[in-house]
């Protein structure tokens, strides 16, 4: 099976060293990782080329992969990468199956600091938004769209193994 390596990992200093990690661990559970890193682009281009080519090399993996699974641990934020949910989106609409890993897999409402409760069984946040309280770690339409595993990427490929 062909797996699609989605997350904001591509963004670390070590990016390339976890991309290979993440692949060698899909050869031990008998898959192929495609990792966003593996394309080659011409980077001595202007820089919304580059961006182009990302983008479609990027796309043309998922549609490649057989399933894909993503980092959706906050990024930058509370909120996973938005890079990251869009291709999880873009696979969910081509009927691929997604895997979510995160760390903290509690109700999303939990991870708020401050929260106001507001009439009608409503939440809002310290800027007066509305938090939503579906008892997912995760904005529904990920968690709706994606099975979200409490652990890291091998935890995933351990899951997959026994299906």
């Amino acid at each position: 099976m062909k797996i699609y390596i989605a997350g904001p990992d591509v963004f670390e200093i070590d990016s390339i060293e976890i991309g290979q990690r993440y692949s060698k661990l899909c050869e031990l559970y008998g898959h192929e990782g495609l990792y966003p890193l593996d394309n080659v682009v011409d980077f001595k281009q202007a820089k919304q080329k580059i961006a182009q080519d990302i983008f479609h090399a990027n796309v043309k993996l998922i549609k490649d992969a057989d399933i894909v699974i993503a980092n959706l641990n906050a990024f930058r934020g509370k909120e996973a990468d938005s890079g990251t949910v869009w291709e999880c989106g873009f696979a969910s609409a081509l009927g691929k199956k997604v895997y979510g890993y995160m760390q903290n897999t509690s109700a999303y409402i939990d991870s708020f600091d401050k929260v106001t409760t507001l009439a009608d069984g409503l939440y809002a946040d310290s800027e007066g938004k509305i938090i939503e309280d579906f008892d997912y770690p995760i904005n529904l339409m990920i968690a709706c769209s994606a099975e979200i595993v409490d652990g890291g990427f091998e935890d995933v490929l351990k899951l997959i193994s026994k299906k």
